[in-house]
């Protein structure tokens, strides 16, 4: 599929950091993964920082995927083993159904870079038809996480969205 067909994908990149929310330190993840998605072709609709509270987490969630109708929502930060870390617990709050394989595959492809992936606990999942994706919160494990799974998500926003194409045309009869 062409960047063409992904252009009409709406996406919100989502950055959690209580000492970025209190502007005591700049966003690197959040405009780096909103690059990423403009240059594959998607629309960045939506960009904000928010404290690690849980309960604002799950409610920037519901609104993005509710109200503003997101295709793609990508969160950064909050995903590892710290106490403020809640990013998959609101995450999972909010979801209706979980994508695990597209969490396997970016821990997969950040632990052969890290060992510390194995620390990752994000998820992904889908509540109506918006897609949320868990990345970790530094700039280069968020890069990382996004390009494992990058190339799938046009195949699979348009599964969530009710695409009734083949995922994989079969072959034809031998000539």
């Amino acid at each position: 599929m062409t960047s063409d067909a992904r252009a009409s994908f709406r996406c919100g990149v989502l950055t959690l950091s209580d000492k970025g929310a209190r502007g005591e330190r700049a966003d690197t993840s959040g405009p780096e993964l909103q690059e990423m998605l403009r240059a594959a072709g998607f629309i960045a609709a939506e960009y904000g920082i928010i404290a690690d509270e849980q309960q604002l987490i799950e409610e920037t969630l519901r609104d993005w995927a509710d109200t503003l109708q997101l295709d793609l929502i990508v969160t950064t930060g909050g995903t590892g083993v710290s106490p403020r870390d809640l990013t998959p617990e609101a995450t999972r709050n909010v979801i209706e159904r979980e994508v695990p394989g597209l969490a396997e595959a970016m821990r997969l492809a950040s632990l052969a870079v890290t060992p510390q992936a194995v620390w990752s606990r994000g998820i992904a999942g889908i509540r109506g038809t918006s897609l949320i994706l868990n990345l970790p919160g530094s700039r280069k494990a968020a890069r990382e996480n996004l390009a494992a799974v990058l190339p799938a998500l046009t195949h699979g926003l348009e599964k969530i969205q009710g695409s009734q194409k083949d995922c994989a045309p079969e072959p034809g009869p031998p000539a």
